[in-house]
């Protein structure tokens, strides 16, 4: 992103309003931040971390898409789940160890039960797989959160809602709440066809003559930029979540009015950018990685261990944070971190190897 244009979220996102090192330092205490990459050019209040591990029950399982399933979840005793905001989302620990985020697609504010959307990938990283054949009504999984990095704002007046494909999720609550509160909003949703637009009956419920449907296979082609910022003028604040083709145009498109407020959540890593190989040793096995060039160290890491901590992918919250034991770590993420730290995700090496305490 550019840096004039882009302004990044605080460095702690998910963090204590007053960062405190030497307190950390003393206390034993490392914060690890979990949640969706989620940018705007406005820059929000710190958000408490929210460490609430839970269990939940599946009450419901249904297809919304040929490829998607909702999954409905109480809480095992039946009383209150944790209140959630519209753009909140849950990490789910899978069984096999590995932690996925969610956005909350129900009713806005709804606790009596949580509703989340899982698009299955087959050349994901397996999570979403692993969702479709591990659950079903009457299981248990355990959760944390939730917490929220892709607010709605209050003061906008005008808003542009642009959702691709499973983007729908944070997005639905999103609508509700703006058609609740009497803004001007509209909004665009775009896929290949509608049979394969997870929660679009609900979305157009919301407002029939302020949606507009793009079907891929009905308009002869995918949307351009555009298309999807149609009507969009200086003042309009632009909400959008999709595929990274989808976010990457209608951010470059929206460099037209760059002090209008633009809000994004990615849910997959971009790619690397000017990246040398290196080997990165993992102290722990004495095991020694080859990472490309065209690779991020975590996700060498991932084919080895699939269980090891990420989250946003992008360098912004901190999950995959490791302390470097040896050599020169290239920082590219906007958490900020030690000279004897550095972030798989996005960090690399400055040159040759890389030794880290994992």
């Amino acid at each position: 992103m550019t840096e004039s244009i882009w302004v990044s979220r605080p460095a702690d996102l998910y963090g204590r309003r007053d960062r405190d090192r030497l307190g950390t330092v003393l206390c034993g205490i490392r914060a690890l931040f979990d949640g969706f990459t989620s940018v705007s050019r406005w820059e929000p209040s710190r958000v408490k971390p929210v460490r609430r591990m839970q269990s939940a029950v599946v009450t419901k399982r249904e297809f919304v898409a040929p490829d998607v399933i909702a999954l409905t979840l109480a809480a095992v005793d039946g009383g209150l789940l944790p209140s959630w905001t519209p753009g909140g989302h849950i990490d789910v620990v899978l069984p096999s160890g590995r932690r996925r985020q969610y956005s909350l697609c129900g009713p806005p504010g709804r606790r009596t039960d949580y509703r989340i959307a899982i698009r299955r990938i087959a050349d994901g990283g397996g999570g979403s797989i692993e969702m479709h054949d591990a659950f079903g009504v009457d299981d248990t999984l355990t959760f944390e959160g939730p917490r929220n990095a892709f607010y709605l704002g209050t003061a906008e007046r005008d808003v542009l809602f642009v959702i691709g494909g499973i983007g729908v999720t944070p997005i639905l609550p999103m609508i509700a709440v703006a058609q609740q509160r009497g803004t001007n909003w509209r909004a665009i949703y775009a896929g290949r066809s509608r049979e394969y637009m997870p929660l679009l009956d609900e979305v157009v419920s919301v407002a029939p003559d302020r949606v507009r449907v793009w079907a891929d296979d009905e308009r002869g082609g995918v949307a351009t930029a555009g298309d999807l910022l149609a009507g969009a003028g200086p003042a309009t604040a632009v909400y959008v979540c999709g595929p990274s083709g989808m976010l990457d145009a209608v951010r470059l498109a929206r460099k037209e009015h760059a002090s209008a407020p633009m809000h994004y959540e990615r849910f997959s890593p971009p790619p690397v950018v000017n990246g040398v190989p290196f080997e990165l040793e993992l102290a722990r096995s004495c095991r020694v990685l080859n990472v490309p060039a065209d690779r991020s160290a975590l996700a060498v890491m991932l084919d080895h261990d699939p269980t090891t901590p990420y989250s946003c992918q992008q360098g912004f919250c901190g999950t995959c944070k490791v302390k470097v034991l040896a050599g020169q770590a290239d920082h590219r993420g906007r958490v900020a971190v030690g000279d004897d730290e550095m972030l798989v995700c996005v960090s690399r090496a400055q040159a040759g190897r890389l030794v880290i305490e994992a």
